[in-house]
């Protein structure tokens, strides 16, 4: 094992980590399917066993694991998950599901006085855009981490933040979706769409609106009118209310870049799920991002490495010879068999998995990485996550 490049990576100290008091946001990222939000309400719950107030911002958790965490009847709030603190009574967690549409409606209540509010609330293309649009959860959870901030300043009601990333089709959506979101409403089109109300009356707003009418025009048949109306009207109602969304997504941004903003990237030992860590890493490295290390998730153990594949396939081979020439009392000699062949397999899939770590490692020497062996089945319960954190930190 120690010729290993994964073996000579720095190790991860996760509880240090969780326990440095200039940390206040930590954020899990990675490909989908590889365990960010378990990773996420683990570290969490670990902290705030330790004596920290916490609240984690989780965005799909599993029915069992909202459950776990008394998170099936929440809404976009945090609240406290019961009886969780550390031995002498301190520390606290708090959890909510973020809620991408409520969010989004929180940003324009809280810019717009009730009637405007309630005009672009009821308009068919913000409704289409809070729900469905691209980048918009990803932008969401960078909104909502930017409110329990500026709360968590104002009221100290926590003093570690830890957020699970949307589950994007790819890991840096998280960092460019809101940058996205933020150019198409504050960006030329949405000016372009506003400039005829805004120069109206004067003679380059003349000038304006004929050449919007032959754009409306086009896009009339693209988009159909209603469509175009919709759009006309939301335009209309949000410039004149807010705006700034690139601003708001700036401001996060920096956030993420502060001293006190730590990145965990999480990962499976499986080859896309790793090129997408190590495009984070390298994003975060070019954007001055604070990286702690890599989380690598479900990596496969192995009871007996001293029993090597070959050996175990020529045993198993050896006796289920032996079980169809020999009487064989009780099918002993069939089920050892079947072991030698089972660990023979799970033999190459920990080679398979350390040779991919390896290659990561190789190419990211630097990069600290915590290890977790796979767990039996899912996780259901705080006991759960209770064995998590303790791989994590292992």
């Amino acid at each position: 094992m120690s010729g290993h490049m994964l073996a000579r990576a720095p190790h991860l100290d996760v509880d240090a980590l969780l326990a440095d008091p200039s940390i206040h946001i930590i954020v899990c990222t990675g490909a989908g399917g590889v365990g960010k939000t378990t990773t996420a309400a683990a570290l969490a719950l670990r902290a705030a066993e330790s004596g920290r107030n916490v609240c984690v911002l989780t965005i799909d958790p599993a029915k069992r694991l909202a459950q776990a965490m008394g998170l099936t009847s929440l809404d976009n709030t945090p609240r406290q998950v019961p009886g969780v603190c550390a031995p002498d009574g301190s520390g606290s967690l708090f959890a909510m599901m973020l809620d991408m549409k409520r969010t989004f409606d929180e940003v324009v209540e809280s810019h717009a006085d009730p009637e405007r509010a309630e005009q672009i609330l009821g308009n068919p293309f913000y409704q289409a855009l809070s729900s469905s649009f691209a980048g918009t959860q990803e932008y969401m959870a960078m909104e909502k981490l930017g409110q329990l901030h500026v709360r968590a300043q104002d009221e100290g009601t926590w003093d570690l933040i830890v957020v699970d990333t949307p589950p994007s089709r790819s890991a840096l959506d998280f960092l460019d979706a809101p940058a996205r979101l933020g150019s198409f409403l504050d960006g030329r089109f949405i000016r372009i769409l506003t400039a005829p109300a805004r120069g109206a009356g004067r003679g380059i707003g003349r000038l304006a609106m004929v050449g919007f009418g032959i754009f409306t025009g086009v896009l009339t048949k693209i988009l159909g009118a209603q469509v175009l109306a919709d759009l006309g009207t939301f335009v209309a109602a949000i410039d004149t209310t807010f705006g700034g969304f690139r601003e708001r997504a700036d401001a996060t941004y920096a956030l993420l870049k502060d001293s006190g903003t730590s990145f965990v990237v999480v990962a499976a030992p499986e080859r896309d799920a790793l090129r997408e860590a190590a495009y984070f890493v390298e994003r975060l490295r070019t954007d001055d991002m604070p990286l702690a290390g890599l989380v690598l998730n479900r990596m496969q153990q192995v009871d007996d490495p001293e029993l090597t594949v070959e050996q175990a396939a020529s045993g198993a081979q050896v006796l289920g010879e032996l079980a169809d020439s020999a009487p064989d009392d009780g099918g002993r000699r069939e089920l050892t068999a079947a072991l030698l062949e089972l660990h023979a397999q799970r033999l190459q899939v920990a080679d398979r998995q350390l040779h991919l770590a390896d290659r990561f490692a190789a190419a990211h020497p630097g990069v600290a990485v915590a290890r977790v062996t796979a767990l039996p089945g899912d996780v259901h319960d705080l006991d759960g996550l209770r064995t998590v954190g303790a791989l994590i930190a292992r």
